[in-house]
């Protein structure tokens, strides 16, 4: 088997981790690997010489890694009740995306963390909001490097919904214009997952389609 498109195959979102560090060297390898994402580019403005002028930046975004877990519990805190509004929402409009959520939060152990599932990690892709193609390619290049390393992942994007708390928008650096893409969470997938938590997780993942081809 080719092993990078065996990496592809092996990614899935992983909702339930180990409660186990993950080395730094491997964390800064999985970071340069999106890094190396094709991009664009995105214009900026640096002074030379007293005079301002226009270039172009080929990798305009930043990381921003969480491990700290009092920062953690402010980012759940902050973000969790939007998750939960949002869940309400789907009771009626889209009622088996609510059941799959109500199914999920059933099997997880406590405490209970719907948005970042106690994830060990969590890394911020931060750039311009204008740069969201080229930002897509380094999640992808991250998620299928944690694959490499044994390591799970899964992109959430309710983890990107701190702007209503200034203190998290400071951590992180956030400035106008800027967006973030993921975060995507990162950690040992759970080895010894209860019948029901591997089931339910089955179910989640057996809903992917073939994909469609049109050959001219």
């Amino acid at each position: 088997m080719n092993v990078v498109i065996d990496n592809i195959k092996k990614r899935h979102s992983v909702r339930l981790f180990e409660q186990k560090s993950i080395p730094k060297k491997i964390i800064k390898t999985i970071i340069e690997a999106g890094n190396l994402a094709p991009s664009t580019g995105a214009t900026k403005e640096v002074e030379e010489r007293g005079k301002k002028k226009c270039v172009i930046d080929y990798q305009p975004w930043r990381f921003v890694v969480v491990e700290n877990q009092e920062f953690k519990q402010k980012l759940f805190q902050t973000i969790e009740p939007l998750r939960s509004n949002f869940y309400e929402g789907l009771k009626k409009t889209v009622p088996e995306m609510y059941e799959d959520a109500i199914k999920l939060s059933e099997a997880m152990d406590e405490p209970k963390d719907l948005v970042f599932y106690s994830a060990p990690v969590i890394i911020y892709v931060i750039a311009p909001s204008s740069n969201s193609m080229g930002c897509a390619m380094v999640c992808q290049n991250i998620m299928l490097a944690a694959v490499s390393f044994g390591l799970g992942s899964c992109y959430v994007g309710f983890g990107a919904m701190i702007k209503g708390n200034s203190e998290i928008v400071n951590v992180l650096e956030l400035k106008k214009g800027e967006r973030i893409y993921g975060p995507i969470v990162i950690g040992y997938p759970k080895v010894n997952p209860s019948e029901r938590q591997a089931t339910i997780l089955s179910e989640l993942r057996s809903k992917k389609k073939e994909p469609k081809i049109k050959w001219v």
